[in-house]
């Protein structure tokens, strides 16, 4: 993690908070919330996305991001990538660089990983579960 150079931790709606708070407080970076719509108290940007079963929202503050600003992306449980690759783009509107993500589980048959390197991140996870 330190490897990557993050000066932010970025984590995903829901449990995406709870690993990346954890992981931004271990390393006395700040943590970015990037939530679902209308759950943030100021001006946000965001995005939205296709999910396999439908599509979904992302959004951030903007101004809690420098232009240029190196941000890791933390989250539960890599799948398909496209939340990941949707926080990435989402990020990079804001003025991040952002080129890691860690996971603490990966579905590799899923994909998540090729999607990611396509979208410009490297991800690496704790563990990996084979299958469907």
């Amino acid at each position: 993690m330190r490897e990557s150079g993050a000066t932010a931790i970025a984590g995903m709606e829901a449990r995406g908070f709870i690993f990346g708070a954890a992981v931004a407080a271990k390393m006395a970076l700040p943590f970015l919330p990037v939530r679902k719509p209308g759950k943030l108290p100021c001006e946000t940007i965001g995005i939205d996305y296709a999910l396999e079963y439908g599509s979904d929202r992302l959004e951030m503050d903007p101004a809690s991001v420098a232009v240029g600003q190196r941000v890791a992306m933390v989250d539960d449980l890599l799948a398909t990538g496209g939340t990941a690759c949707a926080t990435a783009q989402l990020l990079r509107e804001a003025g991040a660089v952002v080129e890691h993500a860690f996971f603490v589980i990966d579905l590799p048959d899923l994909g998540g990983t090729t999607k990611l390197a396509d979208c410009g991140v490297i991800a690496a996870s704790l563990m990996e579960f084979e299958g469907d």
